[in-house]
């Protein structure tokens, strides 16, 4: 960030991804800080209890049956609640259990990010961006005072974008193959899904944007359809046949 404009720019390695913070508020230095180490503390804290590589995890102990649900965290029986709800509402396209056992990284991940950005609002600091993975959060102004731009990455070139969003108080969830292959599981038939390459959706809360995208993905092609239907939100996909097809109304950047 240049030195004339106000606010803070970090980046851990947190999650097994680079996760980057901007803050955009005029406020003191060791402000800034401090919110951005509490941030990183709770998304560290977020990994070190849902983690699925880690074996003292919660998820990985519930998982082995050495821990039961009623002795876990509050965080995480609303997270696998959560869960439950977005498996009846996307017909059990979306699976914590897809890969046959507990997994709940593509609801995770999102929601973590969204519960740090509200509590950077409630702490004071009403414009940020935070982009945990190509998972983005974005509220009020950029430091340039404008809207943010968001970019999503092409599923074949990591290094470039398929296309840019702007926009206020917005969440963004891209679930796609990019360097991982098709990794999404189609949960009912046990095996990678196929159709689709890539599914941005942008909504009001990247908890359910990322479930959602997660959802649309494991679906293939007819997921487009399914999205075309999902309230309150918007979306863009990249098909297996580099279709590029998205809502009327996204906030797309010529």
């Amino acid at each position: 960030m240049a030195a004339d404009r106000p606010g803070l720019t970090r980046v851990e390695h947190v999650m097994g991804t680079a996760i980057e913070l901007d803050l955009a508020d005029d406020l003191p230095p060791a402000r800034l800080a401090e919110l951005a180490d509490r941030t990183f503390d709770w998304l560290r804290e977020v990994d070190a209890r849902f983690s699925t590589y880690r074996d003292d995890s919660e998820v990985c102990r519930l998982d082995r049956g050495v821990l039961r649900l009623a002795d876990a965290s509050a965080d995480l029986r609303l997270v696998l609640q959560r869960c439950a709800d977005l498996w009846a509402a996307t017909d059990g396209w979306f699976d914590a259990y897809a890969t046959g056992r507990l997994d709940p990284s593509g609801y995770v991940k999102g929601w973590s990010a969204q519960v740090a950005s509200d509590r950077l609002v409630a702490a004071g600091a009403p414009n940020h961006c935070l982009n945990a993975g190509g998972d983005v959060v974005v509220r009020g102004l950029s430091p340039t005072g404008g809207p943010w731009r968001i970019g999503v990455r092409h599923p074949d070139d990591w290094a470039s974008v398929c296309l840019v969003l702007a926009g206020s108080d917005l969440a963004v969830a891209t679930s796609g193959v990019h360097h991982r292959g098709h990794h999404v599981i189609d949960p009912r038939r046990g095996v990678p899904a196929r159709g689709l390459r890539l599914v941005t959706v942008v909504g009001p809360d990247l908890g359910y944007a990322d479930a959602y995208a997660t959802a649309a993905l494991a679906m293939g092609e007819p997921g487009v359809r399914w999205l075309d239907r999902l309230d309150g939100h918007l979306h863009a996909v990249v098909t297996d046949d580099d279709r590029l097809l998205h809502s009327t109304h996204l906030p797309l950047v010529d």
